[in-house]
């Protein structure tokens, strides 16, 4: 997932959570008891999901590990707390798995009428998905999922 910053961009305090994996000690447990998911996370990823959580639009955001069963790595915003956020992701992986899948049916045709051995596989890059009161936005990654959640009337 390539997300560009500027480096001049001042940290706001960022409103984000850690969620544990799942078997991992649940965030009520002793702090020194959470894996430090922030230590691994890149300077440039960490200074833009605070620039994304702090946007006066921006209801929240979920990063999800890609996998049989989707887990939460990161979120923000009281939308995706909780089992809300559980279903979120779900949801989230659901929907690329199904537009990507779309896609490779698609490319399928195309790929035996084509004449070459070897045709392109295309992938989904970006989503964005409108509802009468939100705006939701994807990112797939081959690891990671980031989805946005904002109001688009504010």
């Amino acid at each position: 997932m390539a997300l560009r910053t500027s480096a001049a961009i001042p940290t706001p305090t960022a409103r984000s959570s850690f969620v544990s994996q799942p078997n991992a000690p649940s965030s009520s447990a002793n702090p020194s008891q959470i894996p430090n998911t922030n230590a691994i996370m890149p300077p440039e990823l960490e200074q833009t999901l605070s620039l994304l959580s702090s946007h006066r639009s921006v209801l929240g955001y979920i990063l999800v590990a890609r996998g049989h069963h989707p887990s939460i790595i990161r979120h923000s915003g009281v939308v995706f707390e909780g089992e809300q956020g559980k279903r979120y992701a779900a949801a989230v992986a659901r929907i690329v798995e199904s537009v990507q899948g779309g896609l490779e049916e698609v490319r399928g045709d195309d790929a035996l009428t084509a004449a070459g051995g070897d045709a392109d596989v295309d992938e989904v890059r970006f989503m964005r998905i409108r509802t009468k009161r939100h705006e939701l936005m994807i990112s797939p990654d081959d690891r990671y999922l980031l989805a946005v959640l904002h109001d688009p009337a504010t």
